[in-house]
């Protein structure tokens, strides 16, 4: 539906923040849904399913191992510190943070390049191993290198797996599952990259393309693949599995952090920006956070301007019965993993009680921070992977910390650069050459 303009005024009304929404303006929304720990409503998950994730990677380690050798058989991303780029963005901004930045580098993460290498990977590996075992190939105590083998993949011939992806998603599904042998096709949208249709091309995965946005390409790929008996869909917009998957990345954070003696508690909390698409990654590296860390993990997701499906979403109520292009946002950016018009209704339905803000961002000043990120750390990410970098300017400056009695000094900020590993280099170049432009502009 698209609303007319007497309920979109009504709206503003209701909701004085939506007409900066509307009007692209970046905004910094604080949560008053959320919940302490102890008084937190019932959910459908719960941490003993994180385990139970934990444990389906270990099982698959073997296959890893054997299929991706350069993953050594755990598909997982380093955190290091951001000194630098704290330095630069404190200048930048005219305004110094208090705490210390952490990157969280899953442009690093192997076989995708990207976060969804989290979700994506762990939900057809859980279909796979629920089929082998169905059909008497292997038990859990069975060495798991047999998936790669020849066997194995005849057997994952006779099954169809869909996605529908603006990209990353995309990659990660279509890469494993070609590795295992099954028929795969990755339904994407107009926002997906040219090179990540041809790479999936390359790795054997069918590629069908669509003029619309994430959400036509996900109730086409939907329909399609489930015309087929032995179909499967990874629907990104209601996902247990893709988002357990994200989750045990905090299980993960957990031990890194501990290593490198970053104490989390009441007085060393813990501030944690994710880039939001539909929200099934964020949403599920929250969910995940608020098990091991409790109240003293904050988590703030960050949207693209004219693609707030989230925000809007848990703003209105309205969840994923309501869409960006309602209220007339084009849900055009060059984020393109972030690219969604309409939100995840079992993502968001946990998120509403975990997450403590949502803040938007334009394009201009994604390309921007990417670009001062590399000359700072030299990393490289894409567009959309740059917008939790400053999310501790934005949420400090709000009325957080104010309403939460939280002490500055000693926090933790950890920035999750979600993707970028695969981008050519000469994208990667055209990305941060525009970075560089607009810097200089705007210092004109």
């Amino acid at each position: 539906m698209v609303l007319k303009q007497k309920e979109i005024d009504t709206w503003q009304e209701k909701l004085p923040l939506l007409k900066r929404i509307i009007d692209l303006d970046p905004v910094v929304w604080l949560n008053d849904d959320r919940r302490k720990m102890s008084v937190m409503p019932t959910m459908p998950l719960k941490m003993q399913d994180i385990k139970e994730a934990e444990q389906l990677w270990h099982r698959f380690a073997p296959f890893l191992m054997k299929a991706f050798p350069e993953t050594n058989g755990v598909i997982e991303s380093p955190v290091q510190k951001g000194q630098n780029l704290k330095s630069e963005l404190d200048n930048y901004f005219s305004s110094a943070v208090d705490g210390e930045l952490y990157l969280k580098c899953d442009n690093e993460l192997p076989i995708a390049g990207s976060i969804k290498a989290r979700g994506g990977i762990y939900e057809v590996l859980h279909h796979a191993e629920s089929l082998a075992i169905d059909a008497g190939l292997i038990t859990k105590q069975d060495n798991y290198e047999r998936f790669a083998s020849n066997r194995f993949k005849a057997f994952f011939k006779n099954y169809s797996i869909g996605v529908g992806s603006t990209g990353n998603l995309g990659l990660s599904i279509g890469i494993i599952s070609a590795a295992l042998g099954f028929s795969v096709t990755v339904y994407m949208s107009r926002d997906a990259k040219q090179w990540k249709k041809d790479l999936l091309r390359k790795k054997g995965v069918t590629v069908q393309e669509f003029a619309g946005d994430f959400s036509e390409a996900i109730y086409a790929g939907r329909l399609k693949t489930n015309e087929n008996p032995k179909g499967y869909f990874v629907d990104d917009e209601d996902s247990k599995h893709l988002f357990l998957g994200y989750s045990v990345a905090a299980i993960r954070l957990q031990k890194q952090l501990e290593e490198q003696k970053i104490q989390i508690d009441e007085n060393h909390p813990l501030f944690v920006y994710l880039p939001c698409g539909v929200g099934g990654s964020p949403g599920g590296i929250t969910f995940g956070l608020k098990q091991v860390f409790g109240d003293h993990v904050h988590c703030f997701f960050v949207e693209p301007t004219h693609s707030p499906s989230v925000l809007i979403g848990l703003l209105t109520g309205e969840m994923e019965r309501i869409s960006v292009q309602d209220f007339g946002i084009d849900n055009h950016t060059e984020a393109d993993g972030l690219a969604v018009g309409r939100p995840s209704r079992f993502a968001t339905g946990i998120s509403k009680h975990l997450l403590s803000g949502i803040y938007t961002v334009r394009d201009e000043q994604l390309f921007k921070i990417l670009a001062l990120l590399y000359d700072n750390e030299k990393i490289y990410v894409e567009p959309s992977a740059a917008a939790g970098i400053i999310g501790p300017w934005n949420v400090m400056h709000s009325n957080y910390l104010k309403q939460s009695n939280i002490h500055t000094e000693n926090i933790t900020h950890i920035a999750w650069l979600t993707g970028g590993g695969l981008v050519p280099e000469a994208e990667m170049k055209q990305f941060y050459g525009k970075g560089k432009r607009l810097i200089k502009k705007e210092g004109e």
